[in-house]
């Protein structure tokens, strides 16, 4: 099975495009399946319903959430779609499993207030604080997705338009502008705090370590988990919570959602509509403030 896992997720890689941290997900899924074959000592081409139901019962008993299974789940059913299609094996069985249901679940925000406090918190004067900085700005300046921040080239950057070229799932390009904010921060970034950093390794990435690597996406979260502690935000910090931060404010700002769709890169307008939930959300609560006869 190991050579048919990494048949699929060259699949994955050449043909479907799929980005790095997808395709490490989807290898993490199966090598967790894996495990659980070898360990109850049973072969790929003899698997049955009782065999997969058992897997997915010990998920549970392993203490995965539904959104954890649902998405093992998923990663299983394309890998056996694969098979079925490039090896004429057949495993029906497993696409009579339904996902499990999950709660509707809006994405965290943060407020104006409290984008101010995070970003209150890198020091500045110091190389690496400045670089924070910079990366917390783009961010919420442009909505990307940390591992698109972290990709970031210096060929991608036009600092004379003030524009930021992505190359985001699928290899799909597309042009984001930047805010007056992130765009002084990253052009004094890029010209007095960047070659600090420069070594024969950080061939033309915008965002480098102390050692003048590439900052990778695992690190950059981390840094962002201490700013956020401490300010008291750490229960409402996520990878995605600029992102998400981002979106919201401009919706609440008056911006359209096909402009939204395009800045964030989504393939479809449905992804995007999530965001009109929450600020559905932020009117109802100015409703409930406001209006005489709200409660």
């Amino acid at each position: 099975m190991e050579n048919l896992i990494k048949e699929f997720l060259i699949y994955l890689r050449v043909i479907k495009n799929y980005s790095p941290n997808t395709i490490f997900s989807y290898n993490s899924d199966l090598k967790d399946f894996l495990t659980f074959l070898r360990e109850k000592k049973l072969d790929l081409d003899k698997l049955n319903l009782e065999n997969f139901r058992n897997y997915l019962k010990s998920l549970k008993e392993r203490g995965y959430n539904n959104f954890s299974i649902a998405r093992k789940l998923s990663s299983l059913k394309s890998f056996f779609r694969f098979l079925e299609e490039e090896k004429g094996k057949k495993f029906s069985f497993i696409f009579l499993f339904e996902t499990p249901k999950l709660p509707f679940r809006l994405p965290k925000v943060l407020s104006l207030e409290e984008v101010e406090a995070l970003f209150s918190v890198p020091d500045t004067s110091t190389p690496s604080g400045y670089r924070d900085k910079t990366m917390l700005e783009v961010l919420y300046a442009t909505g990307l997705r940390v591992s698109e921040l972290v990709n970031l080239r210096i060929n991608n950057l036009n600092l004379e338009l003030g524009l930021i070229k992505v190359l985001g799932k699928g290899n799909k390009e597309r042009i984001i502008p930047l805010g007056d904010y992130a765009l002084e921060y990253l052009k004094n970034y890029l010209q007095k705090v960047r070659p600090l950093f420069v070594n024969q390794n950080s061939k033309d990435y915008v965002f480098l370590g102390r050692l003048g690597n590439p900052l990778t996406r695992q690190r950059f979260w981390q840094i962002i988990k201490n700013y956020a502690k401490k300010v008291g935000l750490e229960d409402k910090i996520s990878p995605h919570v600029l992102r998400h931060s981002f979106a919201t404010h401009l919706l609440q700002g008056g911006a359209n959602l096909r402009a939204l769709q395009m800045l964030l890169g989504h393939n479809s307008l449905s992804t995007t509509q999530i965001y009109t939930h929450l600020d559905f959300k932020k009117l109802r609560e100015v409703y409930d403030k406001y209006h005489p006869r709200a409660k």
